[in-house]
């Protein structure tokens, strides 16, 4: 069983993600370009929200363990089919985002 992820930011549109994996903690570096931020969400570009809401459907579709230890936000939207849908739909529900 998988908790919420946690974000903390690197900078320059670096982000370590932590998501706890049975009894270890798994960590994901996203990289966020402004392009990507901006298709996502147009006018609303948090940066932490988007990749708190990637991190959580990622680890909603494979187990975090199995996710590589760095990923491009330009990546996911490419390997998964209707990502950026979704996303843009939890991104304008803040109450449905974990926190």
């Amino acid at each position: 069983m998988t908790d919420q992820p946690e974000v903390e930011t690197l900078g320059e549109h670096r982000y370590l993600v932590r998501a706890r994996q049975d009894d270890d903690i798994v960590e994901i570096r996203l990289i966020a370009t402004p392009a990507v931020i901006a298709r996502l969400a147009p006018g609303e570009a948090d940066e932490t929200r988007i990749i708190r809401a990637t991190a959580a459907y990622l680890i909603a579709r494979q187990r975090a363990d199995d996710l590589p230890s760095q990923l491009d936000l330009d990546d996911v939207a490419a390997a998964y089919d209707g990502f950026e849908d979704d996303l843009r739909q939890q991104l304008s529900h803040p109450g449905d985002l974990p926190a």
